[in-house]
């Protein structure tokens, strides 16, 4: 259609007038251009507003765009004497190191297994200073970040490919520190014992829990370190101790350091903390207790999972109150001489049970649970010597090991 005689509102308006509701449509590629020869040809911006309603009403008849849509366009032409798309312009920075330096930097890291940026500069340095290679001049003075900026480009990953290990993602759980018990029951150390594989079959696994300052022990047995078995004897193993808990301090495994344990030791206002890095003795004293107890009284060999249950309640019933109320331990005086130096001894007249230990505190009713009186600790000590708590450990132990290992 060629509307070039459309040069005034008058003239739209007899064309609106005469086509009625007939469908105009300009082409798609055509419309910013159409738009635009009218505004020019009527004079737009000089119209009335009656005219500019005119003039409009033609204009989304035949571009078919809406009415905010054409407001866009007209304003886009009036400022700016054009209507189209702006192609963007993308600014970018003069490339200093060419696909030649690249390559370069490519084969460097491919013979020498990628050393570090400061490592791989030098070696730049000394092809172009001490070897006089001239391709090395640009190379020679970038800077160690801009090592690590080339190596990232898209242009050095399609030449080569290098992986490297997993990086070590932290764990924020627990806090890494020793901790101070100040003479106060409820710092407890805790530790896995495994008992051995056979066939590639895991074990029962034994939690050892030791108080560091009266040394009073829970031993707990489970079938599997995961949440759904751990949990519960955790809580049986916090509910057995006498004195309320304050500090959980475990090494770095994974079935402690985790979400639901710190989830746990959060409900009970239990502080968690792990040991550090090259402090080895941090969780000594439970790792000693393994081996004098956990170890002694249940051994090396390989134990079917199956069997967890019937050993935790060998651990409750005779194992765990006969280390506590009738099993002497030893416990340190720390004596410092004039140059300052630390030496620890264990004087004869400190060796006593954890339960004696856990009595000779100053005022140590208040460390107690608050359903826990020393009169109800004194009456299960009583109730048998120390022999005869002894001798009841090995007879069970024995009917428990003939119930494990029975021939069929």
């Amino acid at each position: 259609m060629n509307d070039s005689s459309f040069d005034s509102p008058e003239a739209i308006k007899s064309f609106l007038a005469g086509t009625g509701n007939a469908e105009l449509s300009v082409p798609k590629e055509q419309r910013y251009s159409w738009i635009a020869g009218t505004l020019k040809r009527t004079g737009y911006y000089g119209l009335r507003k009656k005219d500019k309603a005119t003039v409009r009403e033609y204009l989304q008849r035949g571009s078919g765009y809406s009415r905010a849509q054409l407001t866009r366009l007209i304003e886009q032409y009036k400022s700016r004497h054009w209507i189209g798309k702006r192609t963007p312009v993308k600014h970018s920075f003069p490339k200093r190191y060419t696909n030649a330096d690249i390559l370069l930097l490519v084969n460097t890291d491919a013979a020498h297994q990628q050393l570090s940026g400061s490592g791989t500069k030098k070696l730049f340095e000394r092809a172009y200073k001490i070897y006089n290679d001239a391709a090395y001049e640009r190379l020679a003075k970038i800077s160690i970040a801009h090592i690590y900026n080339l190596r990232k480009g898209t242009f050095y990953q399609r030449q080569r490919r290098h992986f490297t290990k997993t990086e070590y993602t932290p764990v924020n759980i627990g806090e890494r520190r020793k901790p101070n018990p100040d003479g106060k029951p409820g710092y407890i150390r805790i530790d896995t014992v495994h008992q051995g594989d056979q066939d590639k079959v895991k074990g029962v696994y034994h939690i050892n829990a030791v108080d560091e300052v009266t040394q009073f022990q829970v031993v707990v047995s489970v079938e599997k370190i995961s949440e759904n078995h751990l949990i519960p004897v955790l809580e049986q193993l916090l509910e057995t101790f006498p004195f309320h808990i304050i500090n959980f301090h475990s090494d770095n495994g994974s079935e402690y350091v985790n979400r639901t344990v710190a989830r746990l030791l959060n409900k009970l206002n239990i502080r968690f903390t792990k040991s550090r890095a090259r402090h080895s003795n941090d969780n000594a004293l439970v790792e000693t207790k393994n081996g004098s107890v956990i170890r002694k009284y249940l051994g090396y060999m390989h134990i079917p999972q199956k069997w967890a249950p019937l050993i935790n309640e060998f651990n409750k019933k005779f194992l765990v109150p006969y280390l506590n109320y009738h099993r002497p331990c030893h416990f340190s005086e720390i004596k410092t001489d004039e140059k300052g130096k630390q030496r620890k001894t264990y004087p004869y007249k400190n060796i006593m049970t954890p339960f004696d230990k856990l009595k000779s505190l100053d005022n140590a009713g208040q460390y107690l649970k608050t359903n826990v009186t020393f009169e109800m600790l004194n009456s299960s000590v009583m109730s048998m010597t120390d022999l005869q708590a002894a001798q009841r450990v090995r007879n069970a132990r024995q009917r428990l090991f003939s119930a494990i290992f029975k021939k069929e």
